[in-house]
């Protein structure tokens, strides 16, 4: 019997082809759901009374009050979000497509749950990744009833911890608006330097083009 573990995603089990059984059967099934459960909970943070973990097709009612609530707020620059996100089927198709980027590795969608309500309070994304570099951009807003109290910034020091380490990139980067200042103090507390501002970088939901600060850390 062989066990290859790689480096990504769940292991394969390599057995003979000689009959197995019952009992070596029920130890092989017993192992490959310890081994999920081990690799899943790899991907959780948890500190205080709050959990960072990945956003599921299944998350979608509470992803979409996430959303709902704070749709005014996120208008002109999560601009995706907003316009894929006026009703919840058409949120549930979004996140299809955001499992799909997941699978082939193109972007990774988190959020900070409260574990005393199961509540949705900050989300996280990696996006614009170059496996090349490694490279990603992390974007990041936070529910107005959680906004400055200093949890985001928490949660963005783990989980740009944990990125450097489970996805070994070089370096991860941020864009935000001038006018920003709180994203700006979060970036700077969690070791992101100021890089540049690069011009007419965006276009907002009303049509407005806007320059971009830019902040990276290197691993």
């Amino acid at each position: 019997m062989f066990v290859i573990f790689p480096r990504y995603g769940l292991s394969k089990l390599l057995v003979t082809s000689r009959p197995r059984p019952k009992c070596f059967r029920n130890i092989r099934v017993t192992f490959r759901n310890v081994l999920s459960k081990a690799l899943k909970n790899s991907s959780m943070i948890t500190f205080e009374n709050y959990m960072i973990r990945p956003l599921e097709i299944a998350d979608l009612d509470r992803y979409y009050e996430l959303v709902d609530k704070n749709r005014k707020r996120l208008e002109d620059f999560f601009t995706g979000t907003v316009s894929k996100t006026p009703n919840k089927e058409a949120t549930e198709n979004f996140l299809r497509e955001m499992d799909a980027k997941r699978k082939n590795r193109e972007y990774y969608p988190y959020v900070l749950v409260d574990l005393s309500t199961s509540n949705f309070v900050v989300f996280i994304d990696l996006k614009n990744v170059d496996w090349t570099i490694p490279k990603t951009e992390i974007g990041c807003y936070t529910d107005a009833e959680f906004a400055g109290k200093g949890l985001t910034t928490k949660a963005m020091k783990l989980f740009v911890a944990y990125c450097f380490e489970n996805f070994d990139f070089k370096k991860i980067y941020l864009r935000t608006y001038h006018t920003n200042k709180a994203a700006q103090i979060v970036a700077e507390k969690c070791g992101f330097e100021w890089e540049g501002t690069i011009r007419m970088d965006y276009i907002t939901t009303a049509g407005k083009l806007v320059d971009l600060m830019y902040y990276g850390r290197l691993r």
